[in-house]
């Protein structure tokens, strides 16, 4: 099967240089499993249905013979033998040595120190549809089948996305993230897009799953993406945390964040868009959002919120987000066509696809999103904080003549920053390194203002 080099490649690299064992997490279908088997020298798969039955007894017995191989052992599905983690983490404090493990699955470890949502009181309180039915007190619910160490320090934590549009081979790379951050007085000349207007609506829909760019024609390509929520809401929404979850609900849930993405809508907001399927109370809707964080399914960007105004005056609600756009389109039950009439919708899924790409290829600068918005109307789509401080302010605009408002709006936050400067002295803020508006146009270039 055709691989496609993936931007985690290189981190995965390093990591196994550093560490003794690396956790791969993202979303189902992303990739995890192939790029892993890219760098393993031996490979344990759980998952395998001819020897899943000896490999569980052996778990429970002596999890110690599952690990023996050439290393970096490749332990696919641990989540399904989850003593497999502490074994792993206890050979590598034994060893002392770098490389040993690549573990991939669909599960979060959980540390024993997290405090668990009740579910049958959740369910209580659905039934019975009363208020002060419950008072909980205690420090610490614990579940000793599925409380592990959660093993910092010594296996790294290495998430991934579904593939960039670089890594799909549909964008040249002519502008790198990471050389305009090391030198950004160097102007951006004479770059040019590859994709149209239509490529980039049938990109975002399609999505960045791997299997989605080797299925045979375009319907088959838009199939994984449906098929892959289809998925989530029927069985993995249930199986994360083996707790049963209504489908419809679910299905009701991920069209709400649809119509919501790249937006700052409330949690009562979501739920007002729910109570149309059935009738729900807020503790549901964060049980199923809690649930859907753990499978990587939704991806909110938190507020910035410098201290640059009154804090009455910032957005401090995340902006709801998705690991891919197509799961947003899938969601809603669109196509290409529909947004080929409907330019205003697809500036939200452009928006979650540019927020897709940013994540992707900031993974090896240690990057982090968040996003920039008061009540003057003053915003950054996203922030982007590198692990040694230097930040990029981001406007997404879908077609270049919106370039000039965004550029507009990315000077002023950045003047509003040298205000401040100028009256806090003791606390200044740095002020940005980049100034930068992504858009859905033909060409790449930097501004007389160095946007």
């Amino acid at each position: 099967m055709k691989y496609f080099h993936r931007i985690v490649d290189d981190e995965l690299s390093l990591r196994l240089r550093s560490m003794g064992a690396v956790l791969i997490v993202g979303p189902k279908w992303c990739g995890k499993t192939t790029t892993a088997k890219q760098h393993a020298q031996s490979i344990l798969e759980m998952q395998d249905p001819d020897l899943q039955e000896g490999y569980l007894k052996l778990a429970e017995t002596k999890p110690s013979l599952l690990l023996r191989g050439e290393k970096p052992r490749l332990l696919d599905e641990w989540q399904i033998a989850p003593k497999i983690w502490d074994a792993a983490r206890y050979e590598v404090d034994s060893r002392s040595d770098e490389g040993q493990f690549i573990l991939t699955g669909s599960a979060v470890p959980v540390d024993s120190d997290e405090i668990k949502h009740s579910d049958a009181v959740r369910v209580a309180v659905d039934r019975d549809n009363e208020k002060g039915l419950y008072i909980l007190t205690g420090s610490v619910v614990k579940d000793d089948s599925k409380t592990r160490h959660s093993g910092t320090g010594r296996i790294s934590r290495l998430e991934m996305t579904t593939m960039s549009l670089f890594e799909s081979r549909e964008s040249s790379g002519d502008v790198s993230l990471a050389e305009m951050f090391r030198r950004p007085a160097d102007p951006v000349d004479g770059a040019r897009g590859k994709l149209s207007v239509e490529e980039l609506i049938f990109a975002s829909c399609r999505g960045g799953w791997p299997s989605s760019l080797l299925a045979r024609g375009d319907d088959a390509q838009l199939f994984v993406a449906a098929d892959y929520v289809a998925n989530v809401a029927e069985v993995d929404i249930s199986k994360v945390d083996q707790v049963d979850r209504d489908p419809k609900l679910a299905a009701a849930l991920l069209k709400s964040y649809a119509r919501n993405l790249s937006t700052p809508a409330t949690r009562a907001s979501i739920r007002k868009d729910v109570l149309a399927v059935r009738e729900v109370s807020m503790p549901t809707v964060e049980s199923y959002l809690a649930a859907l964080r753990k499978l990587f399914v939704v991806s909110d960007i938190p507020a910035w919120c410098p201290s640059l105004r009154s804090a009455s005056d910032m957005r401090s609600t995340p902006k709801r987000g998705v690991c891919d756009p197509s799961v947003a389109v899938a969601a809603l039950g669109a196509n290409p066509e529909y947004f080929l009439k409907d330019f205003k919708t697809f500036g939200f899924i452009f928006e979650s696809l540019v927020m897709r790409d940013l994540r992707a290829y900031s993974i090896a600068l240690g990057g982090e999103l968040s996003y920039y918005r008061d009540r003057y109307g003053l915003e950054a789509d996203a922030v982007l904080h590198l692990r040694d401080g230097r930040y990029a302010l981001i406007e997404v605009k879908l077609g270049s003549s919106e370039v000039e408002s965004g550029a507009k709006h990315l000077l002023e936050i950045r003047d509003l920053i040298r205000k401040h400067n100028e009256t806090e002295q003791q606390c200044p803020l740095a002020e940005p390194d980049l100034l930068m508006v992504v858009t859905g146009g033909e060409f790449g270039y930097t501004r007389a203002d160095g946007v």
